[in-house]
């Protein structure tokens, strides 16, 4: 694949804000709604069982879509398909904001979330044409992690603001002035790519992995309501289970499948996969229900709740900048996703003991900059070797596998938890109960997080699974 790459520095850099900047967009999105719910609620006529949907349409659409997106963006170039996603993502906010009931709301959410779905996986592959081969690989890496947690934190401050002291529509509004942005700044500073000519895309694979992914969610999420065993639950998720048999089979017979089979079998992308997997299922997990426990156990706002996680973003941010590519370079990738995954569980297991009548400082404060450490330091190797081990010519199946790997797991991750705190705590719960509730939840986890530390340590066979040098970079 030709490539044209910036020829300054500085336009390299910019090229990474505006990466950064599609990282920090797609994260934010998922955040933002939260504090709007209610009154998207009262004004769209959603019940309280379909409201979740509002959430839950756009992590569909996302993690379905991702391998489409990263095959999308090795065929056509992944540059092209950057600006497709941003086009759809601001055609998805306007419907959402726009949106007169909860269909619309719906569709608008879904589309949003399909265009965040080209977007994350062509904003890596973009990231390895400026920087792979680099010494400034790691550096890239740690800008490109570190937006992540600031663009949830974020999240949950501006739909707090915005609903308060403008109107719920602006939750969704506010993505098309960032989108305005990044278009602007495209053409001059991410590197042009020139499509391949014996590319191809696999329909069949791209319709089965996304129907299969979005009836698995589907099922897990609305199990809670309607009972794990019941008909439907189980008809869904059969059905999404045949689906994905289904689009193995076709990626096996397929000439140009979306994502090679054989590319499983490195031991390094499986392991990076996995470690993504579990660490976005822990991680998204805790800061959810960390949230609720601020709010609705120890009575902050929504603004104090937003605030009260701001160490945390800064510590991943100063982790992820300063000190994570350091360690790495001296330790291996593999050691620092081990060490990271068991300290997240370890803050995890500290926060299980939450308490009704607790406070801030000394309940959630230092077992919060734990668990923050610890994703800190396993997030950007992770990502970085999942990358690397793919061929030069599929870095955007890969960019999109580990984004669904992390996008599936927080969506699994966080339906199976809310099950269990609403298991134990009740339909109606007092705050006791609450806390019991979400107790039951970090230690969950924490227990994600060790299984996947256990399975970085015993399936990431290579010792040291660093960035590539020169002579190994990837050239795009």
């Amino acid at each position: 694949m030709s490539t044209h790459p910036p020829r300054s520095s500085a336009k390299r850099w910019l090229g990474l804000v505006l990466i950064a900047t599609a990282q920090f967009v797609v994260i934010m999105d998922t955040s933002i709604i939260g504090v709007a719910l209610p009154d998207i609620q009262r004004d769209l006529g959603f019940t309280p069982e379909s409201l979740s949907w509002v959430f839950n349409a756009y992590v569909v659409a996302f993690g379905g879509l991702l391998l489409l997106g990263g095959r999308l963006a090795d065929v056509f170039g992944a540059r092209k398909i950057f600006v497709l996603g941003w086009i759809i993502l601001i055609a998805g906010s306007v419907l959402a904001g726009a949106a007169s009931n909860v269909g619309l709301e719906i569709a608008g959410r879904a589309i949003q979330g399909a265009g965040s779905a080209m977007i994350a996986p062509a904003a890596l592959t973009l990231l390895m044409m400026l920087f792979g081969g680099t010494s400034d690989l790691p550096k890239a890496f740690a800008v490109y992690g570190a937006a992540a947690p600031i663009g949830g934190t974020a999240g949950v401050f501006l739909g707090g603001v915005l609903t308060e002291y403008a109107s719920w529509p602006w939750v969704f509004y506010v993505t098309i002035p960032i989108a305005a942005f990044v278009l602007a700044f495209t053409a001059t500073a991410l590197p042009r790519t020139l499509r391949k000519e014996s590319g191809s895309i696999d329909i069949g694979g791209a319709l089965t992995v996304t129907g299969g992914l979005a009836a698995v969610v589907y099922a897990v999420v609305n199990a809670p309501e309607g009972g794990w065993l019941t008909l439907p639950t189980l008809g869904v998720l059969a059905a999404g289970i045949v689906l994905l048999v289904i689009f193995f089979i076709i990626q096996a017979r397929s000439r140009n499948p979306l994502l090679r089979l054989s590319l499983l079998r490195a031991p390094l992308l499986g392991a990076a996969n996995g470690a993504q997997l579990l660490l976005g299922a822990a991680w998204v997990s805790m800061w959810f229900f960390l949230n609720l426990y601020l709010q609705q156990v120890l009575g902050a706002g929504a603004f104090a709740a937003g605030a009260a996680l701001l160490p945390m973003t800064g510590l991943v941010v100063l982790v992820m900048v300063a000190l994570a590519p350091r360690l790495q370079e001296r330790f291996g990738a593999k050691s620092l996703i081990v060490s990271g995954l068991l300290l997240l569980a370890a803050g995890l297991v500290w926060l299980s003991f939450v308490r009704p009548d607790g406070n801030y400082a000394a309940d959630v404060l230092p077992a919060s900059l734990l668990a923050a450490l610890g994703m800190s330091l396993a997030f950007v190797p992770s990502l970085g070797t999942a990358i690397n081990a793919a061929p030069p010519a599929e870095t955007g199946v890969a960019s999109g596998l580990v984004s669904t790997s992390y996008q599936i797991g927080s969506a699994l991750g966080l339906a199976v938890l809310t099950a269990i705190v609403y298991g134990i705590s009740g339909t109606d719960p007092s705050r006791v109960e609450l806390t019991q509730g979400y107790s039951a939840a970090f230690i969950g986890a924490g227990i994600l997080a060790l299984v996947g530390a256990i399975i970085t340590a015993i399936a990431m066979t290579k010792p040291r699974a660093s960035v590539p040098t020169d002579d190994e970079s990837i050239s795009v």
